[in-house]
């Protein structure tokens, strides 16, 4: 069964090396910086972030999605200096099936360096155990080999690959979709 989280209640998490904590607006410089980078976006298919004000609108939005139980967003912060790193998100919440589609970024200095793996399975356990998540989906772009190897490092599952699914900046574009069950992890 689901449980309502909301986001004063959504906990702090901690790994060996980093601190996951629910999104602030004043995370939205941050955001700018991995949203208007061409190359954490070149895979992502989802619209820059051309101003500051792109940002504050999305986390806003995340904390209000948040609040209203559609989804769970934390920010992916060094244990040691604080510095903010990148998000991960549990949105589409689907408590009918208690399935959630993950989403995630970091800033680029820090990728390949197991931060996300570390990261991503701390969140996904606590959605399991806390939050009574049964499964997760991931939806990635088929040239993102990165994330794919991520997915899969965690134990995700390639479920389908779906030609010209997703119409975004003029083309339709490929998807591939991962899955994760509790027992897959836990």
């Amino acid at each position: 069964m689901n449980k309502s989280v909301s986001q004063t209640d959504l906990h702090q998490l901690e790994t060996e090396r980093l601190i996951l904590r629910p999104f602030r607006i004043k995370d939205a410089k941050h955001i700018f910086e991995i949203r208007s980078n061409e190359d954490v976006m070149k895979f992502m298919d989802s619209s820059f972030h051309g101003s500051i004000e792109d940002s504050e609108k999305f986390v806003a939005d995340n904390i209000k999605n948040q609040r209203e139980g559609k989804g769970y967003y934390w920010a992916i912060t060094d244990k040691s200096t604080g510095e903010f790193m990148g998000d991960f998100s549990i949105w589409s919440v689907d408590k009918k099936n208690d399935r959630g589609q993950i989403g995630y970024s970091l800033k680029k200095q820090y990728w390949k360096s197991g931060y996300m793996t570390e990261a991503m399975n701390e969140i996904l356990l606590y959605g399991f155990k806390e939050l009574g998540l049964h499964s997760y989906e991931a939806n990635i772009n088929p040239m993102n080999e990165d994330s794919r190897k991520c997915l899969e490092k965690i134990g995700f599952n390639k479920e389908a690959y779906f030609r010209e699914n997703y119409f975004f900046k003029g083309q339709y574009l490929d998807s591939e979709i991962y899955c994760l069950i509790k027992s897959d992890l836990i």
